[in-house]
């Protein structure tokens, strides 16, 4: 190799000396609360099949009928020769679930927000930006050549003093923040947020890729949670997790819509979503429709789980290992519940004992966090069973330690 790359060596070296080295894990089998690793049986707490709905055989029928019907692919942009009935019949289905006048879906969900915040903003305007936001949202952020301000995280008192700061001088403004934290579980105060907005005449936009099918009445999301579904707001979401499928929309006001339709260039100059990933979509919302029962069980099992969690590191037969590796349970309200632990080695160890005991759960570390933890999400076909077979090999983790 030549000197031009020898760094990269190098840096992978460095990555591997701080414990930060990745690698693809694959999965032999459909993705459902139990999964086949390396021909293994495996508890899994690792997926975002929220609703549990990926591996369910009426969506795979419906897959079956697009693909004979239009095809593997869509075979161009949305604008040239991409489009299918079935996007517009998945834009009007989401828009109804979200309770908006329309929606737009991308190829993806970091095309959404690449797309949507560089279209919405540009160098003559201001973005604050929650610091724990995905990286879509910062990257979005950085590519729309607006000043962005990070504020800490959740943190509405710190939002405001940097928006009366700052506000005056930019033509623009535009709130981002995550509406469940993907690395840790907790939800954005949105009601606040948007008041900041109506007094700072901000935009105000939320990912809500762990919400949707989650989160609300219906499992509509955040804005649904809350009680702002009738509030100007920019909704962008991923079909990829609870909607069992691919892609990204942003849902909002029909003109919201007809803009990023002739400025998002995410959208515009690439290939339209499959008809396999729009008909699998298309059919999770009509599930989750169908079966409220699901969500309902959904947050049956995230109870559970953190009575459980809660019970076992209070315990005195646990406290002092708990307290050896500073493990902590993160604040939590939706399907995501994390175990904070002290350092890269210390979640590696946990993962692998939880391995080896048949529990599959995501070893998250820095650069992604801040602090390493046991990343948990729950799905609504998971078992009481599953569950206390989690906590049970939790617990012999600990007194091993």
């Amino acid at each position: 190799m030549s000197d031009a790359y020898r760094w990269i060596g190098k840096s992978l070296q460095t990555i591997h000396r701080a414990n930060w080295y990745r690698s693809v894990q694959s999965i032999d089998s459909y993705g459902g609360p139990t999964v086949t690793i390396n021909g293994r049986s495996l508890i899994n707490l690792a997926s975002n099949d929220y609703l549990g709905l990926a591996a369910d055989p009426r969506l795979v029928t419906q897959v079956k009928t697009a693909v004979e019907r239009y095809g593997t692919g869509s075979t161009g942009s949305l604008l040239l020769s991409g489009h299918r009935p079935l996007h517009r019949e998945l834009e009007q289905a989401i828009a109804q679930l979200k309770g908006t006048e329309d929606a737009i879906v991308f190829s993806s969900g970091y095309l959404a927000n690449l797309g949507t915040i560089t279209a919405l903003v540009n160098s003559r305007d201001l973005i604050l930006s929650d610091e724990y936001n995905h990286s879509s949202l910062r990257n979005g952020a950085a590519l729309s050549g607006a000043k962005t301000i990070t504020y800490a995280h959740g943190d509405l008192r710190d939002l405001s003093a940097k928006l009366a700061a700052a506000r005056a001088a930019y033509r623009r403004c535009l709130i981002l923040t995550d509406g469940v934290f993907g690395m840790d579980g907790d939800v954005c105060d949105l009601p606040q947020l948007l008041g900041l907005g109506d007094r700072f005449e901000a935009m105000v936009m939320i990912d809500e890729a762990h919400s949707v099918g989650v989160l609300g009445r219906t499992g509509a999301g955040c804005a649904e949670f809350f009680g702002c579904q009738d509030r100007p707001l920019v909704q962008m979401g991923t079909l990829s997790k609870a909607l069992a499928s691919l892609g990204g929309y942003v849902a909002g006001s029909a003109e919201l819509v007809d803009f990023l339709r002739n400025r998002a260039a995410s959208w515009i100059y690439t290939t339209g979503l499959s008809l396999a990933d729009s008909a699998a979509a298309l059919g999770a919302i009509s599930l989750l429709i169908q079966e409220p029962e699901r969500l309902s069980q959904l947050r049956q099992n995230v109870q559970y789980l953190i009575e459980r969690i809660d019970h076992l590191l209070s315990s005195k037969a646990t406290l002092l290992q708990t307290k050896s590796l500073n493990l902590r349970r993160l604040p939590s309200d939706s399907a995501i519940v994390c175990l904070q632990v002290k350092d890269a080695t210390t979640v590696l160890s946990l993962a692998k004992h939880l391995r080896e005991q048949g529990i599959f759960a995501a070893a998250v570390r820095p650069p992604t966090v801040p602090v390493s933890r046991l990343r948990l999400s729950l799905m609504a076909t998971h078992t009481s069973a599953h569950i206390d077979q989690f906590i049970y090999t939790l617990s012999s983790y600990l007194k091993s330690v």
